[in-house]
């Protein structure tokens, strides 16, 4: 059938990804830096991806394409979202950390005069965290661009200590987080969300998905986002 579809204009995208973030329906994807339409059944015409492009890469055009499937969209993020982890790794294997802050004291095993790690549970990737499990009850979440913490040296201090933490690079992660951490947020008593990501235009893509999530969980959660520059100082926006 010919229909309204969108085109991605390849010389133009800047491979930010906030077009595939803003795509509720998982047709556009990132394909070596770049954004591409992956599966045509998927794109509805309506041009959601359309205002988060930074450069005017994506437009309308009307073409012959296989008809929007909704149904196949619709079970496409329910199998998204059930997704078990990857098996027989340990390195996915969910736990909690157990630190016990003692003044003037740091573990036998940092060195002196190093900050010891603040960090109470693994894993901390959104891709392979669980959907639920018992460090979220009652958390403040942290969710974080990769970057952010080798750009802010203080970041294990002033971000990670007292939260929960989820980390994920939107440019580089296949897929969007949005539909995962709806569901974080809907099955857990998750208290507050702080998002840390980098000035640069493909962290707002994690910024995005974060906020359809508090958008779509069904609760109302505050929720605080900071910017870190590339030099490493968070930026009063």
């Amino acid at each position: 059938m010919e229909r309204k579809i969108i085109k991605i204009d390849q010389e133009k995208c800047n491979g930010c990804g906030l077009c595939a973030a803003a795509c509720h329906e998982g047709a556009i994807g990132m394909v070596e830096g770049k954004a591409r339409l992956l599966r045509e059944d998927y794109c509805d015409g309506l041009g959601d991806c359309l205002p988060a492009c930074p450069t005017g890469a994506i437009t309308f055009e009307v073409r012959e394409a296989p008809a929007y499937d909704a149904a196949a969209v619709e079970a496409a993020k329910k199998a998204k979202a059930a997704a078990p982890l990857p098996c027989g790794c340990p390195g996915s294997q969910s736990r909690s950390i157990q630190r016990t802050p003692c003044a003037g004291h740091t573990a036998p095993s940092v060195p002196a005069g190093a900050e010891e790690s603040q960090l109470s549970q693994w894993p901390v990737q959104i891709k392979l965290v669980p959907v639920k499990a018992p460090y979220f009850e009652g958390a403040k979440l942290l969710v974080a661009a990769d970057c952010t913490a080798y750009a802010y040296a203080a970041f294990h201090r002033d971000f990670i200590r007292g939260r929960i933490t989820l980390v994920g690079c939107p440019k580089l992660d296949e897929g969007d987080y949005a539909d995962k951490l709806t569901e974080i947020l809907r099955v857990n008593d998750i208290k507050s969300v702080t998002v840390v990501r980098m000035e640069v235009p493909c962290c707002g893509g994690l910024e995005n998905a974060v906020k359809r999530a508090l958008q779509n969980c069904g609760k109302l959660i505050p929720w605080q986002v900071t910017v870190i520059s590339t030099d490493g100082r968070i930026l009063d926006l």
